[in-house]
């Protein structure tokens, strides 16, 4: 072994080891790091209670998004946790949004029936909450308190995409190209269903699954145990993969991608049309700098959208790409513990 070889060999072992741990089973349970219980489940999802302390205060509600992957990357692993931070940083009372996989029973659900689902979560914890909408999660919250204004209070998107045409994504790239028919096509083979595996193939990411994980948690190459599980937790998370309902999917797919409905006033929720200028609440808006998932133009549009008065908008860019936004560790100490003091303002 020569002297290059002695002084690498340690992080090479160590790239082996997570290399390896980047080929899990699917099919397992979501994983939590931060202590919780399920309040209410129903069909379409569970709400868990992160909640901790005596005494109530206004409820917190993280709306996980419903997407490729499940909530888990909202607790991913210590030092790696939105939830974790919130608490630290003043949020007792914290519930979350977890979407389940759509089945055989909810394969004919829509965007109505994930409002419809919202609607009851805010109205068991008390409205008016507070919304924190993630990713895809976050124009939905968007449009829930523009249709809801009265149960909203304040109102956090971090890494959502908006208004999709105001800059391309690497998303929007991959879905203009695809056809009406061959998404009927592809919820043909799911038996109703838009299936995870099916979505994985369609979906952009880097090839290096390592380099991946990294990025997602703003880590170098680690050596600490640590840093060693939290990869291996992000690998697990990775290949967990949720089916949709085909309605759904086909309606996210034209009404907030190919005709950008949301930003330009023709979306509908529920039976009425939704004008973001009703939403006079306070705004949070997160990006990160280097998102190609939703990049900041697609989040920061959202401010000329809304009827908030400017001194009521806050925006924040974080130095990270898409999923570092709600699991990396340098995001973690710095962007979310702002947005827990901007909550309790």
């Amino acid at each position: 072994m020569d002297p290059w070889q002695v002084w690498a060999w340690p992080w090479l072992t160590t790239m082996d080891i997570y290399r390896r741990a980047l080929e899990p089973a699917q099919g397992e349970e979501t994983e939590w790091t931060t202590p919780n219980r399920v309040t209410l489940d129903i069909a379409t999802l569970r709400l868990r209670d992160f909640s901790f302390g005596e005494g109530r205060g206004r409820p917190v509600l993280v709306v996980a998004p419903f997407s490729l992957h499940d909530a888990g990357l909202a607790d991913l692993a210590p030092g790696h946790s939105l939830i974790e931070s919130l608490r630290t940083n003043g949020c007792r009372d914290l519930f979350l949004v977890e979407w389940k996989s759509a089945t055989a029973k909810t394969r004919l659900n829509t965007i109505d029936s994930q409002f419809t689902a919202l609607n009851v979560v805010v109205d068991e914890l008390g409205p008016p909450v507070d919304l924190i909408g993630l990713c895809q999660g976050g124009w939905l919250s968007l449009a829930y308190a523009a249709r809801f204004p009265l149960k909203v209070r304040r109102l956090a998107l971090v890494g959502a995409p908006i208004d999709t045409a105001a800059t391309p994504s690497i998303l929007s790239a991959a879905i203009n190209p695809m056809t009406a028919a061959l998404i009927d096509e592809l919820i043909r083979r799911g038996g109703g269903l838009a299936r995870g595996a099916d979505m994985a193939e369609l979906w952009p990411r880097p090839a290096d699954k390592f380099a991946r994980a990294l990025e997602a948690l703003e880590l170098e190459p680690p050596t600490t145990e640590a840093a060693r599980r939290a990869v291996e937790t992000f690998a697990r998370w990775d290949a967990r993969l949720l089916d949709l309902p085909g309605p759904y999917y086909r309606e996210v797919f034209n009404w907030l991608y190919r005709e950008n409905q949301l930003a330009l006033g023709r979306f509908c929720a529920l039976g009425r049309p939704i004008d973001l200028r009703r939403l006079e609440q306070p705004l949070f808006l997160l990006a990160g700098e280097q998102d190609e998932i939703a990049p900041p133009a697609q989040i920061f549009a959202a401010a000329a959208l809304v009827g908030a008065r400017k001194s009521d908008i806050e925006t924040a860019l974080a130095p990270c790409g898409h999923l570092a936004l709600f699991m990396g560790g340098r995001t973690a100490t710095t962007q979310w513990p702002r947005i827990a003091k901007w909550l309790s303002g």
